[in-house]
């Protein structure tokens, strides 16, 4: 007979490997708003980590620079700051959102058009890298179309 504190100390070596990994982060509504080619986009999602993580930088193939940014009150004035990165909460989410943390896509290579999608690599700290597909909504939207069935 094993001994039970054996058994629990070899139970993780017993475990598939998939058992023992924690969930990959969650993307759920990314999208942005449509806007001319050489100007500026955003991105906007909620992301989840089951044990937190750290967004620390994005590319896209629609845009030569991607930035993670935030809002912050200059005075009477609010305006748009680069930040380094971007937390996830360990059983929480952070919502990327105009007029809040987003996604600034700098120098679009090309328009982008309502109905079309804009291919987005994250990149997290523990989560490793995480394909996105921000769907282009109208110039004014102000949250993601709904989904319609």
């Amino acid at each position: 007979m094993i001994p039970t504190r054996r058994l629990l100390l070899a139970l993780p070596a017993l475990l598939p490997a998939a058992a023992l990994a924690q969930p990959a982060v969650t993307v759920d509504a990314p999208w942005t708003r449509a806007a001319g080619q050489g100007g500026t986009g955003a991105g906007y999602m909620s992301l989840r980590a089951p044990g937190g993580d750290r967004l620390l930088s994005a590319t896209s193939p629609a845009a030569t620079r991607v930035e993670l940014h935030t809002h912050i009150r200059d005075g009477e004035v609010m305006r748009m700051r680069a930040v380094e990165a971007i937390e996830v909460p360990a059983g929480g989410a952070v919502t990327l959102a105009p007029g809040g943390l987003h996604l600034m896509l700098i120098g679009l290579t090309r328009p982008l058009a309502v109905g079309e999608t804009v291919p987005v690599t994250l990149r997290f700290e523990r989560g490793g890298e995480v394909q996105v597909a921000l769907a282009v909504q109208a110039a004014g939207a102000r949250g993601p179309a709904a989904h319609r069935h």
